[in-house]
């Protein structure tokens, strides 16, 4: 990360559940944090509680979480300028993932914006209201609201794969990608990562995420316990009353003990919650558990 101004140091909490893994050539923990909920309603607009949302920032940062995710459609442009209000200059261990790839229209409707001059405007958008010259990773926000769509990636990203040699980006990732665009994308240039919708109760995934594991590529997902509208299941439900945990804590310990290269990004505007979710992921999931909440997806 190449900010404005000179950094300060932290380092990563050893209490994070999960450990790290490796972005290329940056570390940062499994356990990261999702910034989208610090918007307004709908991920539009400022938050009613500015001095709130700052506060999750710093408690992130301060219980040594070093992968910050955002995006310059959440706000639009809201999350970002948060970012840089509570944590800049940043410590020298945070790294920020940001997306591109969509805006935002008045009703609150997420567009696709792919087109080069749509995705070199919001990588500087990024750079400015983040307060950086190079942004640590992007990835390229495939489909639509509704999940992926089928089609060639190539256009897209190749401009990232421009901006990158420009030294604008660092590593590229993909977003609400098939596996299909994931092994186009690798034939263009190296990924860090890919983001995409998984969790107990969808598990399009399994396959490539054992493959991105074999490649040392981290797999990102959102929505872990269904987005907006939450997974349902009674074997969750018996699992979580079991141990005394929210299903929730549950669906996040079963993604960090599904494949080393799982990284999460849960979201919340509390920073009570925020402790919780960590508190949570750190769960210890025995056999038995596992075995049975296996049987949610499949």
């Amino acid at each position: 990360m190449s900010e404005t101004t000179n950094k300060t140091t932290n380092t990563p909490s050893a209490s994070l559940p999960g450990g790290t893994w490796p972005l290329g050539d940056v570390t940062v923990t499994r356990f990261g944090y999702g910034a989208m909920q610090l918007a307004g309603p709908g991920v539009m607009g400022a938050p009613a509680d500015h001095g709130g949302a700052l506060a999750v920032l710093r408690e992130a940062a301060a219980l040594g979480i070093t992968h910050v995710d955002t995006a310059g459609a959440y706000g639009p442009r809201v999350t970002n300028q948060l970012i840089r209000e509570a944590l800049h200059p940043y410590p020298a261990s945070l790294h920020i993932v940001t997306k591109v790839g969509a805006v935002r229209d008045r009703e609150g409707g997420w567009i696709p914006a792919r087109q080069p001059a749509d995705l070199r405007r919001a990588v500087h958008e990024n750079l400015e209201d983040l307060g950086l010259d190079t942004l640590d990773v992007v990835n390229l926000r495939l489909g639509d609201a509704s999940g992926p769509r089928p089609g060639s990636l190539a256009e897209p990203f190749e401009t990232l794969v421009e901006l990158q040699r420009q030294g604008r980006i660092r590593h590229l990732g993909v977003s609400n990608a098939t596996a299909e665009q994931v092994a186009e994308a690798q034939e263009i240039a190296p990924i860090v990562c890919v983001q995409n919708m998984y969790n107990l109760a969808h598990r399009q995934d399994d396959e490539l995420i054992d493959e991105l594991a074999d490649k040392g590529i981290a797999y990102v997902p959102f929505f872990p316990l269904g987005g907006f509208t939450p997974l349902q299941s009674t074997a969750l439900s018996a699992v979580a009353t079991r141990l005394d945990a929210t299903p929730f804590a549950v669906a996040l310990a079963w993604l960090l003990q599904r494949s080393p290269n799982i990284l999460l990004i849960p979201g919340t505007s509390s920073a009570a919650h925020l402790r919780e979710n960590v508190v949570g992921a750190g769960l210890p999931l025995s056999g038995e558990d596992l075995a049975e909440l296996d049987k949610i997806g499949h």
